[in-house]
This record gives structure tokens, C-alpha cells and sequence, in this order.
């Protein structure tokens, strides 16, 4: 088997970051778990923050299938976590004028997902939490962004899709999630997604061309 050229991994690349896209619906069949694992596994080739930061197991997953008792719980989890986040925002909103001008939208999206639970939890065949061991200086979150991103690729490139769920970011320190997931509170930043097969076809997103957004330094 001969090994591909730079020009043809070059289209394959370029071809899997243009099909990527943001799923918001699934079909009820589920990917296997082979699949899922190549998925994880490209996660766990992304780069990571290692000040401070010894341990093998920096990075740990955890698959919760949409079958599991344990989903009815995360949602419940979910939705009180977003009835806090909202009061949050509405008190923010009283003192600081750039959040009142611009988060009334979010905070109506926040209000109707606490009500009707988050979009697709419990519907996607798989929830995924990403951790990530925190150390100093604190970059845990772009470590999680980077292996997100690697997770997204692969699984477009295996013809699955893909949801951020980026309210996970605020469970690192729920204790009852942290115990549903086993994980020490506190000790690990958290982020998270859906897969699944698409049962959508999203538009292709607009972008600028890039001599409009590149500005050259000589």
C-alpha cells in the first residue's frame, strides 16, 4: 500500500475542514462503538497544556449513551444549571451595560433550554465529556478546544456528526455531575459534544474571502 502525497493528503484535509459542519439534528441509529473510539482517539492526539501537569491520564473521556439512566440525570443537571446561569445573567444585566445590550438573546435562549432541557441531549446516541487536567498557567480550555476540534474532523471525516455542547464548560464544578462522571471537582476543566449520524444537510456557512480578513506585515 503506497502512502499518500503531501498533495493528495493536502485534498483530503482541505475537504474534510470544508464538509465540517454543526449538527442539530440526529437519526436514531447509532454509530459503533469502533467508530466512537477512532473519534476519542483523535481527541486524544491533540495538544495539551503540560505546565504543571505529570500524569499520563491529563485527558479523560467519558461516553454516556443516549440509553443510560444516567442521561435522564445529566438532563436534569442541565436544566438547573442553566436556571442558575440565566439568574446569573439577568443580575449582570442590572449593573452592566454591554451585557444588557447584548445578551438578551442568550438569555432567551438560556430561559427556553432550562424549560424544555438542552437541544439533543438525549436524543443523540452519544454525549461526550471531554476533561481536562488543570494546571498553571491555566490553558486547559484551549487544550479542550484543540481536541474537540480534532474529535469534529474525524468524525466528519467518517461521515458522522457532530454538536458542541459547551454548557459542559460550567459542570466542572457540579458536584452531583462530577460524581455521575467521576471525576474530582475542581480538578479538571470540562467540555463536551453529541455524535451521531446527521439527519440534516446545513448550509454551507459564509465566510470572507481571505484577502479581506488578512492584513500582510513586512
Amino acid at each position: 500500500m503506497s502512502t499518500p502525497t503531501n498533495v493528495e493528503c493536502n485534498k483530503i484535509i482541505d475537504q474534510v475542514i470544508m464538509s465540517r459542519r454543526s449538527i442539530r439534528k440526529f437519526k436514531q441509529e447509532a454509530p459503533p462503538k469502533e467508530l466512537v473510539e477512532q473519534i476519542l482517539q483523535a481527541g486524544l492526539l491533540a495538544p495539551y497544556a503540560s505546565a504543571g501537569v505529570e500524569r499520563v491520564d491529563f485527558r479523560r473521556f467519558i461516553v454516556i449513551k443516549r440509553e443510560s439512566k444516567a442521561t435522564a440525570v445529566v438532563v436534569d443537571i442541565l436544566k438547573k444549571r442553566l436556571q442558575t446561569w440565566s439568574k446569573q445573567i439577568e443580575e449582570q444585566m442590572q449593573t452592566n451595560e454591554f451585557i444588557k445590550q447584548h445578551a438578551g438573546q442568550f438569555l432567551s435562549r438560556l430561559k427556553m433550554m432550562s424549560e424544555r432541557g438542552p437541544p439533543n441531549v438525549g436524543v443523540a446516541p452519544y454525549y461526550i465529556v471531554v476533561a481536562e487536567q488543570r494546571g498553571f498557567p491555566p490553558a486547559e480550555q484551549l487544550s479542550l478546544a484543540h481536541c474537540l476540534q480534532n474529535m469534529w474532523l474525524k468524525a466528519t471525516a467518517l461521515g458522522l456528526g457532530m454538536q458542541l455542547l459547551s454548557m459542559t464548560e460550567q459542570l466542572d464544578k457540579d458536584r452531583e455531575f462530577c460524581d455521575l462522571i467521576n471525576i474530582p471537582v475542581g480538578e479538571y476543566a470540562l467540555d463536551g459534544c453529541l455524535i451521531g449520524y446527521p439527519d440534516m444537510n446545513p448550509m454551507v456557512p459564509k465566510r470572507p474571502n481571505i484577502g479581506q480578513v488578512t492584513k500582510w506585515i513586512s
